[in-house]
Formats: structure tokens, C-alpha cells, sequence
């Protein structure tokens, strides 16, 4: 059985809980086994260029310490912190999230909009969709105003998330939503049901695109 490890490059053991519950039967369903893990020294959330920049030796610091034991590598934060570095170190399958998705709706031909936590993050975005050459279908990002924790246990994300998106689909012409933090993934099936459109874990598509690789 393959073995995928998920790195969430924060502290907030929260979000690596929820992670943690969508991969549940994946050994089943998918014959592969993830694994989800923080990182304790990292920030509680990633929200800045500097919580980016501290993270990229933690990440590849974990990479390299479980190359033996895993066969690809998910790195679980929207910024792709440490990607670009760690696949020219390692020869391991390594993914993240924001590319990986981003990649999937290219190939789709299909618009595509973000949920982004903050505006600062949106200026992040757009730079590395820019760098990536990826903005065809890209039609722009909606922010929630909220930071990590809240995007995991506040009592308004979900209505938060269900206006961005309704935004993105009625004013932008979105077809497919990506939730462009790992702390909102557990709200991705139930927004797809009320959307009637294709939501995005970034996470979970990048899991499923590392399985269909191994």
C-alpha cells in the first residue's frame, strides 16, 4: 500500500485534525495511507511573507526525515511554502497544494475562483498564479477577512464562504471554486451541495493527483 504524507507547515492542530478525517478511508478506497502531520515549531497560522519564509527549512527539514517512509509528499498551505526548493533537493513526488490545484482547473478549461483568508493573501496569489503562467481561467479571488483559526472553528465561516463563492459564480463567471486554505476543507462537500458546482479542497486534489502518479 502507498503511503502519502500531508504536511501542514502550521501548528494548529486543528486543521491537521480535520485534514486527518477526510483521508480517513482512503486505505480502502484509494489503497493508500495518509498521513497527516503539523509542524510544531511552525506559526499557528500562515499568513504573512514572513511565516512563509520560516516555515521553508521546517519543511524541508520534515521532508527529509521522512523520505524513507513515505512515497510523495503534500505540502498542506495555499503559499506552496518550500516547493520550489524541495523538489530541487529531493527526487520524492512532492506537490503543493496551490499549484497542483490551480494545474487541475488549467486542464479543465474551466473558470476558476478563489476563496482566499485575507487581501494580503489574495496579493500572494495572484503574484504566484502570475509566476506559474496560470491565469487564463483564473477570474479572481473573494476575501473572508479572517485568519486561520476562524477559517477552521468560527461559527460564520461556512455562510462567510457560501457569499464569497455565490459572488465568484453570479459576478465572475467561476466554474469551478477553490478554497484556498487547508483550514476550510472540512466545508468543501457540503458547499459543492449547495453551489451545484465543482469546490475545490485544495488538499484532497492534490492527494488524488499524487495517487493517480504513484
Amino acid at each position: 500500500m502507498h503511503k502519502i504524507l500531508v504536511i501542514n507547515p502550521n501548528s494548529n492542530e486543528d486543521v491537521t485534525t480535520k485534514l486527518t478525517a477526510i483521508f480517513r478511508d482512503y486505505p480502502k478506497k484509494r489503497k493508500t495511507k495518509v498521513d497527516c502531520i503539523s509542524l510544531k515549531q511552525g506559526p499557528f497560522g500562515i499568513e504573512t511573507d514572513e511565516d512563509i519564509n520560516n516555515v521553508v527549512p521546517l519543511v524541508l527539514n520534515k521532508i527529509q526525515n521522512k523520505l524513507s517512509s513515505f512515497d510523495a509528499f503534500i505540502i498542506a498551505c495555499y503559499s506552496d511554502p518550500g516547493l520550489r526548493e524541495s523538489v530541487l533537493v529531493f527526487s520524492a513526488p512532492i506537490y503543493g497544494i496551490h499549484e497542483t490545484t490551480v494545474k487541475y482547473c488549467h486542464h479543465q478549461r474551466k473558470n476558476f475562483g478563489v476563496i482566499a483568508l485575507g487581501e494580503d493573501s489574495i496579493v500572494r496569489h495572484e503574484k504566484y498564479i502570475d509566476k506559474l503562467n496560470l491565469k487564463k481561467f483564473y477570474v479572481g479571488e473573494t476575501s473572508l477577512d479572517i485568519d486561520v483559526n476562524e477559517a477552521v472553528n468560527g461559527e460564520s465561516t461556512m455562510d462567510k464562504i457560501l457569499k464569497a463563492s455565490k459572488y465568484l459564480i453570479e459576478e465572475k463567471n467561476a466554474e469551478i471554486i477553490i478554497l484556498g486554505c487547508a483550514g476550510m476543507a472540512r466545508y468543501r462537500d457540503s458547499l459543492e451541495e449547495l453551489l451545484g458546482i465543482n469546490v475545490l479542497d485544495p488538499v484532497q486534489a492534490s492527494v488524488d493527483y499524487a495517487i493517480m502518479n504513484l
